[in-house]
């Protein structure tokens, strides 16, 4: 069956019946619980049904809205959560923010795969509309950045003469359809056949929703290309509004990044290249500086005329190679030391350092009572804690064993 939206896309609403209504599930993409509600099938629809790469609608039965449409042989099959009464009048309303978007990408992969099969022979063998880019799969390993350029200037150059996008329905045994392009039809397929003909450029075997006029595309931006699956290269694109609201987005960082920086947009890089530069010779100068403190740290232990055999420390700032300088420098024959970095109350390092025997026993009990991970060898078992707030319970474990000899169960 050709679905009104199909034979019409531009419609934004449409009065039709109920033929049918019975409850159902739903699986929502995010995953979780289920959605119940009700399968809704009209006696026709403007809602497109998901189908050749393209999503579905969204819209109203009423003022019910629709979560999903999807075919089923020659229905289309509408996911609400009301029930809606068989043989009732209701008016369809599209949401038309939504349609159009996927009317500019969907149009604008045709002509994209049309005129990469022109210039250089790529074949497309899959595409799939995102809600943020679109990506035509070409049957090519690799393509210049001289070829994007040309492509991307050609198919812009078919948008301003405003070639006509029109629509035919053929039936199944009409032998213009050995002239078109396809991929083949699905198994429960019925009734006419749909091609979608840019004039003088491409004739498809197609069941999605179409501009009528290339011109309705507006723009065309290549964003590029990435490597796709089996030696085949991904040309990753934008089509009307969405290069609108990209170029928005660019802009407002743009203006942040002018603001924040303090110089023209064409400094930027520059600038953020010295700010890089900065940062590494700090982070170079704190860990000197760390090791540093590691090392008086353990030097101001060892000068105490009796070393306690329990050393504990906290610090946010640090990591793993701060703990162990420590514990070089103490010594872990005589000594348990109990070291963590990082936040006080969640997430951090740890590392417990002693006899090897006293490590083996507490180290699973400290990783245990810190929330976290670890693993250990030679007197010393150091992994990553999420529960930084029990530390005290760690020490108290630990003072216990010094104290005794054995920990308490």
């Amino acid at each position: 069956m050709v679905f009104r939206c199909q034979r019409d896309s531009w419609a934004r609403q449409f009065a039709t019946r109920v033929v049918s209504c019975r409850a159902a599930e739903l699986r929502l993409e995010g995953g979780g619980e289920p959605v119940r509600g009700f399968q809704v099938v009209l006696e026709d629809t403007i809602l497109f049904p998901e189908g050749g790469g393209q999503p579905d609608d969204r819209g109203l039965i009423g003022d019910v809205p629709v979560l999903r449409v999807t075919r089923r042989g020659p229905e289309a099959v509408h996911f609400v959560q009301a029930a809606l009464e068989p043989g009732a009048e209701v008016l369809l309303s599209l949401d038309w923010e939504r349609r159009f978007d996927h009317m500019q990408q969907h149009s604008g992969q045709h002509l994209i795969t049309a005129i990469a099969d022109q210039m250089f022979g790529f074949k497309t063998t899959s595409w799939e509309l995102g809600r943020q880019r679109s990506i035509i799969e070409l049957d090519t390993p690799s393509m210049t950045a001289e070829q994007i350029e040309a492509l991307e200037k050609s198919v812009n150059e078919k948008i301003r003469e405003r070639v006509p996008v029109t629509v035919r329905e053929l039936a199944a045994d009409d032998p213009d359809i050995e002239t078109v392009r396809s991929r083949g039809l699905p198994d429960d397929h019925v009734g006419p056949v749909r091609v979608i003909d840019i004039e003088g450029i491409d004739s498809n075997m197609c069941c999605g929703t179409h501009v009528s006029n290339l011109s309705d595309l507006q723009v065309i931006k290549l964003l590029g290309t990435e490597k796709g699956k089996k030696n085949k290269t991904n040309v990753v694109f934008l089509a009307g509004n969405r290069v609108l609201k990209s170029l928005e987005q660019s802009h407002s960082t743009e203006k942040a990044l002018t603001s924040l920086l303090k110089n023209g947009p064409g400094e930027h890089v520059e600038a953020v290249k010295r700010l890089q530069s900065s940062v590494k010779l700090l982070q170079k100068n704190n860990l000197n500086l760390l090791r540093d403190i590691a090392v008086l740290i353990a030097r101001d232990f060892k000068s105490k005329p009796v070393p306690s055999r329990l050393f504990v420390l906290h610090r946010k700032e640090g990591d793993s190679e701060f703990m162990n300088i420590i514990a070089n420098e103490i010594g872990t024959e005589e000594t348990l030391l109990f070291l963590t970095v990082g936040d006080d109350k969640e997430a951090g390092l740890f590392l417990l350092a002693g006899p090897v025997e006293a490590v083996e026993n507490l180290g699973p009990r400290v990783a245990e009572l810190l929330g976290g991970k670890g693993a250990g060898k030679r007197g010393r078992f150091q992994g990553k804690a999420t529960r930084m707030s029990r530390r005290g319970e760690v020490e108290a474990l630990l003072k216990e064993f010094t104290n005794s000899g054995s920990p308490e169960a």
